[in-house]
Order: structure tokens, then C-alpha cells, then sequence
């Protein structure tokens, strides 16, 4: 038995996109063997997502840094979902997985023969994971799902961006991939239970309700007031000071998140009667004088340079941080002593290696393990492959 913490999994990925890839990605780099099922000749969406692309040795480029993102420590391979024998070799394969993982839309697979509800019976210990945008039930069912969709519906846009401005989306696909971690935790959930009863399940998994239960103390906000929370810029709803402030040479994020890391930042920006104003002494009161007690904090920090003001902060235990490029983060010394910056060979790559975002999860017993490079398109295709197909071993 492999040491890997998922080394007797097998998963089939008949996901793409972002939302069921990286929840793939994560098992696979817990040990699991995952393999990627794509549309002959089409493959993953994203594989043609860019630029950036890899730089081949030779050919084109096929290979987006999009794709690169979520598709490590898979091995992909080609169907033709309209021929039957290719059909027939892939419902095999479900023979031999524990997990399949699909993103089609509600429905879709049932003109193959592929739906779950076609395979319950023949394959009672399979868990299936489905992702979609609005689910299995309910009147959007049949809607297609794209993160920028969901953080519509879902309410995040609406919280999103400056106060008056135009509704904002995050910069990354953020409900795709709070999507796919809670299709990870679904899917060991799943197993456990499998484990224990024989039984597999249907995992019914929807963009919008991830959305909407990642609106977190902003929907609660909502729930316990009546009121729809608006958008605040960089603002915290329910603390103050908690935002970005403009400084002399860029910009801090201050984070005060008690009363006692407020009076030492007003000691440390040289304004201790702020601390003492009866108007700001608890955080509650700071909401109610939220206008001016930032106004007058945003004029006292124009006098301050970034480093001076971040040194002080981390001197009186005050959090706040800078406002790093990506570069900066991936470049930091932070993200080399956590390794989140990897290198993984790759002989399509014309460097011979692809350079990659780490996985954060450190085990002491069961470390992840960066195993396969992004594959191209239909590398594990050949019928030797499916002769290698063997029965679950759990």
C-alpha cells in the first residue's frame, strides 16, 4: 500500500474548467491516481486558454498556464463519447475507479449511458461527484454554470468592488475552486462512508450554493438584519480600522481587530487622542463614526512611508501587511521556504520543466507528492493503457 494518504484511490476526471480539475488536482496530490477523461481532439477548455502558453520544443503551443494551474498528477486520456466501444472501455474503467468526478450539464450524461443513476445499481460502491452550476433540482437546474455566473447570482458581486461603483467580480475564479474543495471534502466523506457500509452516493455539488454559502457573516449579516450588505471598497462591514490606506510612497492594509491593537496603532501613527475620543473607543462605536475616524486616519497616514509604518506595525503586534504583484508573492522568501513555488519536468516544455503553484497542505506522516506534470492531450490514450486498468483495490 502506497504511504501517500490516498494511494489506493482511483478517481476518473471527466471535469474541465477550473471547479472539478483542481478538486482532482488536490486528491492526486494526496496520492490518488487520477485519471483525466477528455473529448478526443478537444480535451480541457482551458488547454487553449491563453496566452501564456507553455513554449513547446517543437509544434505549436497546446498548453495553456490556465490549464497548468489545476492538472498535475493526472494521466489524460482521449474518448469519443459517440463511439460505443470507446463507451464501452470507459464504463470499464468506472469498474475499476472509487470516484468519478464530471461537470456535465444536468442530464447530459444520460445519452451515453454514463448517468449516475444509469450505473447506481451496476456500481453500488461508486461515489460520483457531480458539479454544475445550480444543481441537480430546483428551477435553474438546466442553466449552464460559469464562475463569473455564480459570483452574480450568488450575491459576491454585489459585495464586491467600491461603494457606488460597478458590481465587481473576484480576480480568480474563486467559486470554482471553493467549489472543488468542497467536492474534496464531499468526496472523503463519501469514502469513509463507502468504507464502512458498501455503499457509494451521488455528491450533487452547485456553483450558486457554494456562492451563497461563502457570503459567510455577509449573508448572515443579511439574515439577522433584512438589510443586503453593500459594497465597501476594501472596508470591513463589521470592523474598523480594516481596510487599505493610501500612505506617502503606496499603500498598507491595516487589519485592527480588537480595541487594544487600535489604541497601540493610534499610540504608533502618533494620534494616542484618537485612542481616548469617546467617539472611537470600541469597535462598535468606530462602525457607527466609521466616515470620520477613516478620514482621520487616512490623513495622518500620508505622512508615513510604507516601510516605517509596516516595521512599527509588526514591532506592537498590530496586524497589517503589504499589497504584493503576484510576482512579488511567488517570488517572496515566504513562498520558497513553504514551497510554494515547484518545478516539474515536462518534455513537451521546450525548458524541459513547467513551473507550477505548490500545494499548501503540509503533513507531517503523508506529505503531497508532485508525481506527473500537466499531461498533453491523450498522452495515456494508447490500448496498452486500458489493459492496465485493474480493479479497485479498496
Amino acid at each position: 500500500m502506497s504511504n501517500a494518504s490516498l494511494g489506493n484511490l482511483r478517481i476518473l476526471d471527466l471535469s474541465r474548467i477550473l471547479a472539478g480539475p483542481s478538486c482532482t488536482q488536490m486528491l492526486g496530490d494526496l496520492g490518488a491516481d487520477i485519471i483525466k477523461i477528455e473529448r478526443k481532439g478537444v480535451g480541457d477548455d482551458t488547454r487553449t486558454w491563453g496566452p501564456p502558453f507553455v513554449t513547446p520544443k517543437e509544434g505549436r503551443a497546446t498548453e495553456s498556464a490556465y490549464y497548468l494551474a489545476a492538472n498535475r498528477n493526472k494521466r489524460s486520456v482521449e474518448i469519443d463519447f459517440n463511439d460505443t466501444a470507446d463507451l464501452a472501455r470507459l464504463l470499464a474503467l468506472m469498474e475499476t475507479a472509487d470516484v468519478v468526478v464530471e461537470n456535465f450539464k444536468t442530464g447530459a450524461l444520460k445519452k451515453y449511458g454514463l448517468d449516475y443513476s444509469q450505473l447506481a445499481e451496476r456500481l453500488p460502491r461508486l461515489v460520483w461527484c457531480s458539479i454544475t452550476g445550480f444543481g441537480q433540482t430546483g428551477p435553474n437546474a438546466h442553466r449552464p454554470g460559469y464562475d463569473l455566473l455564480a459570483q452574480g447570482f450568488g450575491g459576491l458581486m454585489s459585495i464586491t468592488g467600491e461603494a457606488g461603483g460597478e458590481p465587481m467580480k473576484v480576480g480568480v475564479g474563486i467559486t470554482d475552486l471553493c467549489t472543488g474543495l468542497h467536492a474534496s471534502v464531499a468526496i472523503l466523506a463519501a469514502l469513509r462512508h463507502r468504507d464502512a457500509t458498501g455503499e457509494g452516493q451521488l455528491i450533487d455539488l452547485a456553483l450558486a450554493d457554494v456562492q451563497m454559502a461563502m457570503l459567510a457573516n455577509q449573508g448572515t449579516n443579511y439574515l439577522t438584519s433584512g438589510t443586503s450588505p453593500t459594497r465597501a471598497g476594501n472596508q470591513h462591514p463589521n470592523i474598523v480600522p480594516y481596510q487599505v490606506f493610501e500612505v506617502r510612497d503606496g499603500h498598507v492594509i491595516v487589519a485592527v481587530g480588537n480595541d487594544e491593537q487600535y489604541k497601540r496603532f493610534c499610540g504608533l501613527i502618533g494620534r494616542p487622542d484618537l485612542a481616548e475620543d469617546p467617539r472611537f473607543v470600541t469597535n462598535p462605536l468606530r462602525i457607527e463614526n466609521r466616515q470620520q475616524i477613516v478620514s482621520l486616519i487616512a490623513k495622518t497616514l500620508l505622512d508615513i512611508t510604507r516601510d516605517d509604518l509596516l516595521k512599527g506595525m509588526e514591532e506592537k503586534g498590530i496586524p497589517g501587511g503589504p499589497i504584493n504583484t503576484v510576482g512579488e508573492a511567488l517570488e517572496s522568501d515566504q513562498a520558497r521556504a513553504r514551497g510554494m513555488k515547484i518545478e516539474m519536468a515536462q518534455e513537451y516544455a521546450q525548458s524541459g520543466s513547467v513551473s507550477l503553484i505548490g500545494n499548501p497542505i503540509r503533513m507531517s506522516r503523508t506529505p503531497v507528492t508532485y508525481r506527473f506534470a500537466p499531461p498533453k492531450l491523450g498522452t495515456d490514450t494508447p490500448l496498452a493503457f486500458w489493459a492496465d486498468a485493474q480493479p479497485s483495490k479498496i
